[in-house]
């Protein structure tokens, strides 16, 4: 029998706050000048703090009857996929578009950066499923209110948005609509 504490225990974790703010990395300048860019590959890299990241991301949304997690490409499908698993639901991924193979409903966007889109499979989130948006880092909320309008396109019901990282300084809170957006870390 292995020592190895299980990855998905229900309940507080008082020092997970502490323990991600020494393994998150600030990038200075990436994507371009003056962007200061939260890297959560360490954590990730780290299996115990991972799986403590999954338990703390998915525990709100416990008893809440969801019936379906989008994860945002990319790294919402790291993090969507085992908070599907902890929450004993499917997983839909939300991706670039001509990146999914069968059918597809398309969302366009704006981002800083420029334009941008996501589509989800027609049949990833039936009518009524109460559907969890995940995604690693909220800013301006441009991609997490694109993925919503995608779920609410095929019928679904957002019941709420999980981060690891918010960047409050930013509007992205007020745009998801801040009673329904959960995050680990803020900024």
């Amino acid at each position: 029998m292995s020592n190895t504490p299980p990855l998905f225990v229900p309940g507080h974790d008082s020092n997970l706050v502490e323990d991600l703010k020494a393994r998150v990395r600030d990038v200075p300048d990436f994507p371009k000048p003056g962007i200061l860019f939260k890297d959560v590959t360490p954590v990730l890299a780290d299996p115990h703090l991972f799986g403590r990241v999954v338990n703390a991301m998915a525990a709100p949304f416990r008893g809440r009857h969801i019936h379906k997690v989008v994860g945002v490409e990319a790294r919402g499908f790291l993090l969507g996929a085992p908070i599907a698993l902890a929450l004993h639901t499917g997983f839909a991924p939300a991706r670039k578009p001509g990146k999914l193979p069968y059918k597809t409903v398309t969302e366009r966007y704006s981002l800083e950066y420029g334009d941008d889109g996501l589509q989800l499979h027609e049949d990833a989130v039936g009518r009524g499923d109460r559907v969890l948006i995940v995604d690693d880092l909220l800013a301006t909320g441009g991609t997490a209110a694109a993925t919503a309008r995608l779920v609410t396109k095929l019928g679904g019901e957002v019941v709420g948005f999980s981060f690891l990282v918010s960047l409050d300084f930013l509007p992205g809170r007020e745009r998801l609509g801040a009673e329904k957006v959960c995050a680990l870390l803020s900024y």
